[in-house]
């Protein structure tokens, strides 16, 4: 087995801030999988695609619709699929246990990923599309094994869960990291030891590190609170343009 590195979904994932505001994307079904869509602007001429692949609380939760459409907002046609079927965080009811649902959920997410991505290559694709993928949390391996197989120009992740060694040992695509300082899922040793494999590769890399916020940051950090809510935009706006380095 490859050492860990970042540990799966833990207890501080499952709370967080809901924010507000008025999404404008839309949910279709592709492949099985019932995702949001959030299209560019009209005068966008590149085709250019984030794959966003969530934190526990599911891509149709407020949240991580907002940062969808504000990736949209910026030229991308962003695709987020419901890979837990229904049954992300914001669903569960009372008394789910929280301390193997996340680990329970990953297998299904993994084995329907593959079909649900070749039905948004065939509907959305053409031979000029240029596709990143995006992870928080969960998300994260998805976007790793997509960084690795070639179907991505470039990928990011923040406060990234199961992640290990051999993800970063089969890297292949540009990657940005945007963690937290403070965070018991991806702690300063195993973000170190993942740098070094980086640089012992001579991967494209890029690493940021928030100070004053904890995991979760990037989708559920508290807007009322200035550094909570500075990180958060951050991260976004650092994600856009790392993406914009490689889609040109």
């Amino acid at each position: 087995m490859s050492p860990t590195l970042a540990s799966a979904p833990g207890g501080c994932c499952f709370t967080g801030v809901k924010h507000t505001g008025t999404p404008v994307g839309r949910i279709e079904e592709l492949g099985g999988i019932q995702t949001y869509i959030s299209d560019p602007p009209a005068s966008a001429t590149t085709q250019k695609v984030i794959l966003y692949l969530s934190d526990i609380w599911g891509s149709l939760f407020l949240n991580n619709k907002l940062i969808q459409d504000y990736f949209a907002s910026c030229g991308y046609l962003v695709l987020g699929p419901d890979y837990f079927f229904g049954d992300a965080v914001p669903n569960h009811p009372p008394g789910r246990d929280l301390a193997t649902w996340p680990l329970t959920a990953l297998k299904p997410a993994v084995d329907a990923f593959p079909a649900w991505l070749e039905a948004a290559k065939a509907k959305y694709g053409t031979e000029k599309t240029k596709y990143c993928a995006v992870g928080y949390c969960f998300g994260a391996p998805f976007v790793m094994d997509l960084c690795s197989d070639g179907t991505v120009v470039a990928g990011a992740l923040a406060h990234p869960a199961f992640i290990d060694e051999s993800h970063f040992e089969k890297l292949d695509r540009p990657l940005l990291l945007s963690c937290a300082e403070d965070d018991h899922l991806f702690p300063l040793a195993p973000r170190r030891r993942a740098e070094d494999i980086m640089i012992a590769r001579k991967c494209t890399y890029y690493f940021q590190i928030f100070s004053g916020v904890t995991h979760g940051f990037a989708v559920r950090g508290n807007p009322d609170v200035e550094i909570e809510r500075w990180a958060k935009e951050q991260s976004a706006k650092g994600i856009v343009e790392w993406f914009d380095r490689f889609t040109v």
